[in-house]
């Protein structure tokens, strides 16, 4: 964890920032309040965990995160290269770095942005910190809510980054650095991506390498065996992390999963797989609807913007056991899918490359025949299927990806009111996943379906999910598979290995035999979703809960009522696990805005 804030410029004189600064320790992480530190010049103010922060020779340095090395090496790497040593930065960070001499101000992300750093410019001078509640809590930073950024919710369950739900406030992406001098910011990518298709690769070589990389980032991001724990979920990921702890602590590792007792939702099976191979200490819970009631409140109201994944509830409950078990320090398996390509989506989209190996004149032959074939002859399943088929292949990527999207499958006009969507540009979500996916130089479809997960996927909602839910219960969160050795690895894999065929993390699976239990390597792809639609259903203090949030969501101008009722009357229907997600995300919207007072 850790906590940065503060500002540059602005017109706040001595007095008036002495009690803001004071003001904002309250945004720090429990865990950091007592070594949380304040230091004032006449333009600059930074509040920050004492134990990452350094004054040295008229430079400022504060970090949050672990694994970046001695503060005094990366000052004096600042003064040897400038701007440029933020490329030799390891291990997970955001970084505040204030030049005196010079007036610049740097702020940074590690290569994939496993925490967020925030920011707002003001007419004389600029706002940043771990948190959005931190920055505006600024007096010259406004809370107006950006209705742009609630139409980007909807369409991602999330606000997508490098905007955030106020209008006035901004966030870095991954690998970002920002400057500011002489009262303008200036930003670029420090760090992008070289994938290889044709350098020299060895299966065995490579996943020996990576093995290896894993236990020794286990061995890196682990604390005390005591105070050490990792997530369990029977997945790739976790098991591969759970079982690297093993070898670094054996017999010692501590495991936490989570379980649901809904058939279809619960993995605990193959945790235990895993905790038999590596006699691991394990640690389970399962969560009830209760449990939702109890928690889902106070979830959203921790978040600094609207979140919408609802497996936010299974890493709370789970980082709440880990807690009440003495961890400290708990080792997440986030990244495997979107480094290994693990994902169905990969495999689906690669099907349609088949599609562009047909001759040209013959694709306009047979679209034009599907296109125009009469609706009798439709019924058909197989030219159905064809035509629907045709109809993907022709949209290109990364629009294809969104093609389920709930707000690509029904217009606009039907779900928001005329007033809302008079300010909304509905193209801003598929242009940003746009810009990402052409962003590489000379990558395969599939590698730059991985890159745009990096922020889509990970940096904007996982890493989110999990930081935020540690950070909640005064855990501390590390992702041994997100270290710069194995993200580069990753990119030396050629896009076959990771992909082959239809297999889903081909090398990935290749490389941990051996390691991982048969039975895990083989296993179909599960998710890690809630049934909250089932239990709604029948739960009635959680259908209370949630059909209380949308008729709260109806005195807002945002939506139409009458999509908010069917979404309801849906659910009650045929359609509990679809509709379900749909009223979460909203539940979670409104359940924000009441937090915050928004109104």
């Amino acid at each position: 964890m850790g906590f940065i804030a503060g500002w540059f410029g602005t017109g706040i004189d001595r007095n008036q920032a002495s009690e803001l600064a004071e003001s904002l320790k309250g945004c720090a992480p429990e865990s950091t309040k007592k070594t949380i530190g304040i230091r004032i010049t006449d333009s600059f103010v930074l509040v920050s965990d004492d134990k990452r922060s350094l004054e040295q020779g008229g430079c400022r340095l504060a970090l949050t995160g672990h694994g970046f090395g001695p503060l005094e090496a990366i000052v004096e790497n600042y003064k040897a290269k400038g701007a440029d040593f933020i490329k030799d930065m390891q291990g997970a960070f955001t970084l505040m770095f204030f030049d005196e001499s010079e007036k610049r101000l740097l702020l940074a992300t590690d290569r994939l942005g496993q925490n967020n750093l925030y920011y707002a410019q003001t007419p004389n001078g600029i706002v940043f910190g771990s948190t959005a509640d931190s920055v505006v809590a600024h007096p010259e930073v406004s809370s107006e809510i950006s209705r742009q950024s609630i139409y980007d919710y909807v369409y991602f369950h999330h606000c997508p980054s490098p905007h955030t739900i106020y209008r006035q406030v901004q966030k870095l992406e991954g690998g970002q650095l920002l400057t500011y001098q002489d009262g303008k910011i200036a930003l670029q990518y420090y760090w992008m991506p070289v994938f290889s298709e044709q350098g020299a690769y060895s299966l065995e070589k490579s996943g020996q390498e990576l093995r290896n990389e894993i236990i020794e980032a286990v061995r890196q991001s682990a604390a005390d065996s005591n105070v050490t724990g990792a997530f369990l979920s029977g997945g790739l990921d976790s098991s591969s992390v759970a079982g690297a702890l093993s070898k670094v602590y054996p017999e010692q590792a501590k495991t936490f999963t989570m379980g649901f007792p809904v058939e279809g939702y619960d993995e605990i099976e193959y945790a235990r797989i895993a905790v038999d191979c590596f006699k691991t200490r394990p640690h389970e819970y399962y969560v009830t609807p209760e449990d939702t009631v109890a928690a889902v409140p106070k979830i959203a109201a921790f978040y600094d913007e609207p979140f919408g994944n609802s497996s936010a509830l299974a890493a709370y409950y789970c980082a709440k056991l880990a807690k009440e078990n003495g961890i400290q320090v708990m080792l997440a398996g986030d990244g495997g899918d979107e480094l290994f390509a693990g994902n169905e989506r990969y495999a689906k989209q690669l099907l349609f490359d088949r599609y562009y190996r047909i001759p040209g004149f013959a694709r306009t032959f047979l679209r034009t025949g599907l296109y125009n074939a009469p609706d009798a002859l439709l019924k058909n399943k197989i030219l159905f299927k064809a035509k629907r088929y045709v109809e993907q292949a022709e949209v290109p990527l990364p629009d294809r990806l969104q093609d389920y999207n709930f707000l690509n499958r029904h217009p606009a006009q039907e779900i928001f009111t005329g007033d809302f969507l008079a300010g909304i540009d509905i193209d801003r979500p598929i242009q940003s996943l746009r810009d990402c996916y052409h962003r590489p130089e000379n990558a395969s479809a599939l590698n730059r379906m991985l890159y745009m997960d990096w922020k889509t996927t990970l940096h904007d909602n996982d890493l989110v999910k999990v930081n935020r839910m540690c950070e909640m219960v005064g855990v501390e969160v590390r992702y041994p598979l997100l270290t710069n050795a194995i993200v580069d690895l990753s990119c030396r894999v050629p896009s076959s290995e990771k992909l082959k065929g239809q297999q889903l993390r081909w090398f990935y699976k290749q490389a941990m035999r051996g390691f991982l239990p048969e039975a895990i390597i083989n296993k179909s792809k599960h998710g890690f979703g809630l049934p909250f639609g089932i239990w709604l259903q029948d739960h009635q203090p959680l259908k209370e809960l949630a059909y209380d949030s949308i008729g709260a969501l109806k005195k807002r101008d945002y939506f139409r009522t009458d999509f908010l009722d069917h979404a309801v009357k849906m659910h009650q229907s045929i359609h509990a696990a679809y509709y379900g997600e749909l009223i979460w995300i909203l539940m979670m919207l409104e359940l924000w805005f009441q937090a915050k007072n928004h109104h």
